[in-house]
């Protein structure tokens, strides 16, 4: 069938089917152009704005501001205050030596000499041995007194201390304390100029500002501050070196190698504390970090006066030999000490010195120590700690165990 002969109706809807068509496709072809135009233009903003600028680099321009920052705040101020009365304290020590010369390298014996004996000795030459830090606290006269650690002094031939202005002197050891881990020192006061104040660590708070300065890793790096809080007024710890048990004030202000006998300070510039220790690991191999430890102001200025005084600390002894009640077997603890259940800490005489404090008050061979005056006995150092809150020539009470029986006895304290 030709065109001419085809139904006009179906001729008029091609027509409009064409149209759509067409119109379709301009829409596509159009959409197409504009998305294309637009990623175009979004890819040439994106190139332009990381691409490196050209141009010259040496307009320079930049300026050091004016600091903003009170530099003389309440921290400073405090160390300021202070920071010329720490010292560094130098432990000097004989130098070990072998008289065997090269012979000696190889096993040999120096000609004639048929010791088998080890031959070394002091060459009587002073090395340093170690490092700590101090605090001068007093000046009279001639002299100026500076308190530190006992464990920064043990075993010295010779003390030098190390001033905050870099100048060396040397120093006496006036007196130490093994059990508060305290030692005084004195040296010529021509070049001090500062002393420290102690405050009372008794008028302390948890979360209180503080300071620790001293000589951390040595005198390389005196006078160092670091800043923290007080942790805790009071934990109980072994500070001194014989295992007594003492009260000591915790803080997070870094104290490393070196800080030992340095002053822990408030900010009014007091002293509240001498740093002693730092809690390094965990008993399970953990790292611990931000726990040390300094012993307090009050008990300080207690002990450094007697070592002024006496060069000592006098205190009482019991005359006996004792072990902890944890290290015996629980058989043992009921067989040979016939102790009821119920006790379960104490301290247990091993054996009591003739005409000693103990005997006179009748204790004997494993008697277990409980309560000694209002303090319950648990270990060997907590009986250190409650007998050293006397003194000689007081009285005090003991609560003790013989046979599975309690008992009591009044002591008359003596050295």
């Amino acid at each position: 069938m030709s065109e001419r002969n085809q139904n006009p109706r179906n001729v008029k809807n091609k027509f409009w089917l064409k149209v759509a068509g067409v119109g379709l496709l301009a829409g596509l072809v159009g959409g197409g152009l504009s998305l294309g135009i637009g990623n175009a233009i979004e890819n040439h903003v994106q190139t332009t704005s990381t691409n490196v600028p050209a141009g010259s680099n040496k307009s320079g321009g930049t300026q050091v501001n004016k600091n903003k920052a009170n530099l003389n705040n309440q921290a400073t101020k405090a160390y300021n205050s202070t920071k010329d009365a720490v010292v560094s304290v130098i432990n000097k020590q004989e130098v070990q030596s072998s008289d065997q010369g090269i012979m000696g390298l190889f096993g040999g014996q120096i000609s004639g000499d048929s010791s088998n004996s080890d031959s070394s000795q002091n060459s009587g030459k002073l090395q340093t041995a170690s490092e700590g830090s101090g605090v001068i606290y007093k000046k009279s006269g001639n002299s100026a007194y500076i308190v530190t650690n006992n464990h920064v002094v043990k075993g010295s031939n010779a003390l030098q201390v190390i001033l905050s202005n870099g100048r060396k002197v040397n120093a006496s050891l006036v007196g130490s304390d093994a059990a508060t881990d305290l030692a005084v020192l004195k040296i010529n006061s021509a070049n001090v100029k500062t002393v420290a104040e102690f405050g009372n660590s008794n008028s302390i708070a948890a979360g209180q500002d503080v300071l620790a300065i001293g000589s951390p890793m040595g005198s390389e790096y005196a006078n160092t501050v670091t800043k923290g809080i007080i942790s805790a007024k009071s934990r109980t710890l072994k500070s001194g070196t014989d295992g007594t048990l003492t009260s000591v004030i915790q803080t997070d202000a870094a104290i490393n190698s070196g800080n030992s006998g340095g002053p822990l300070i408030n900010m009014a510039g007091q002293v509240i504390g001498i740093n002693s220790m730092k809690l390094a690991g965990g008993n399970d191999g953990s790292s611990v970090e931000g726990m040390g430890f300094a012993i307090p102001s009050n008990e300080v200025v207690k002990i450094i006066n007697q070592l002024i005084k006496n060069g000592k600390i006098s205190r009482p002894s019991l005359g006996i030999s004792m072990i902890d009640l944890s290290r015996v077997t629980t058989d043992q603890q009921k067989s040979v000490l016939k102790l009821p259940s119920s006790v379960t800490k104490g301290v247990v005489i091993m054996d009591v010195q003739s005409g000693s404090t103990a005997q006179t008050a009748g204790l004997e061979q494993y008697d277990v120590i409980t309560k000694f005056g209002n303090t319950k006995i648990t270990n060997t150092g907590s009986l250190k700690s409650a007998l050293y809150k006397y003194k000689v020539g007081d009285t005090a009470k003991v609560t003790y165990y013989r046979d599975g029986q309690p008992h009591t006895a009044t002591l008359k304290l003596s050295k």
